[in-house]
């Protein structure tokens, strides 16, 4: 049996070879319709005054703020803090919560042993335990890196349970008709089978990440795009506060962005994520 089981049971007459030709169509400006009205309301009311400035600057003047900030070298030192701390947090994050969901997904005995512990843990709401991360490791990097793992490990861990879970039998029963070992069936049906749930996981937490450094960025420090927010309500600079939140949002859109892209390209065999892109 070659390649995926899943690919071979799942997949219709399989795609035509060849380079796919790009084609642009107006559909896809639609998505940024919505945002731009917002942008151009926002302009336009704190333009005429409708909105005080002191408490929404006009989009124009975030810009300018931006651009001064981004000269004096301000601003990149703080998108680069705030990128390093979400990719350390995340990828330990990722790691841990797809080895326990793989280990409790295909093993009873994993589960008799870690879901319940984990389930309590989960139970927990982790920006709750500021405090005592605070307590244990100080005000440094760890205590903030913890934070974001922390908020990573269960979503991924929950999805990869569930996507090993959801694998059809039926695709077992024909990997093994097939002849494959037990590492076969998982690297052939169960890890193909789960991928979409698996994928599902990771892009809810890299939002969690991401809300879970607004939280931990503002608890003494004095880099990362939480401070700057931080330094902007101590100078009463909503203009950098703005600013923030504007960072926050494309970096979430952004991480979303990419993780569509990978799981476009690892699914390229689901028939459904064939229909999406079509």
């Amino acid at each position: 049996m070659t390649g995926s089981a899943v690919a071979a049971a799942t997949t219709a007459p399989s795609l035509p070879t060849g380079r796919r030709r790009l084609t642009w169509h107006p559909r896809a400006l639609l998505p940024w319709v919505v945002p731009v009205l917002i942008v151009a309301g926002w302009q336009w009311t704190s333009s005429t005054g409708m909105i005080s400035a002191a408490i929404l600057p006009a989009p124009s003047v975030v810009l300018d703020t931006a651009g001064t900030l981004w000269r004096s070298g301000e601003l990149p030192d703080h998108i680069l803090v705030s990128l390093r701390r979400v990719a350390i947090g995340f990828g330990i994050g990722a790691a841990i919560g797809l080895a326990f969901g793989f280990a409790v997904g295909l093993s009873r005995l994993a589960e008799g042993v870690f879901d319940r512990s984990l389930q309590m843990v989960r139970a927990l709401p982790h920006l709750a335990l500021v405090p005592l991360l605070i307590a244990a490791f100080g005000i440094g990097e760890t205590p903030r890196i913890v934070l974001v793992t922390l908020g990573v490990v269960f979503p991924v861990y929950l999805n990869t349970v569930s996507g090993i879970r959801t694998v059809d039998e039926k695709l077992i029963q024909l990997g093994r008709s097939y002849g494959l070992t037990r590492w076969g069936l998982i690297r052939h049906v169960v890890v193909p089978g789960a991928m979409p749930m698996i994928l599902t996981g990771i892009r809810y937490s890299l939002g969690v990440a991401w809300l879970t450094l607004v939280v931990a960025e503002t608890i003494a420090t004095r880099e990362g795009i939480g401070y700057l927010a931080q330094n902007g309500r101590e100078m009463l600079r909503t203009d950098r506060i703005v600013l923030a939140i504007v960072l926050y949002a494309i970096a979430g859109l952004l991480a979303d962005q990419i993780t569509r892209l990978i799981e476009r390209r690892a699914l390229r065999w689901n028939p459904t994520m064939r229909k999406v892109r079509s």
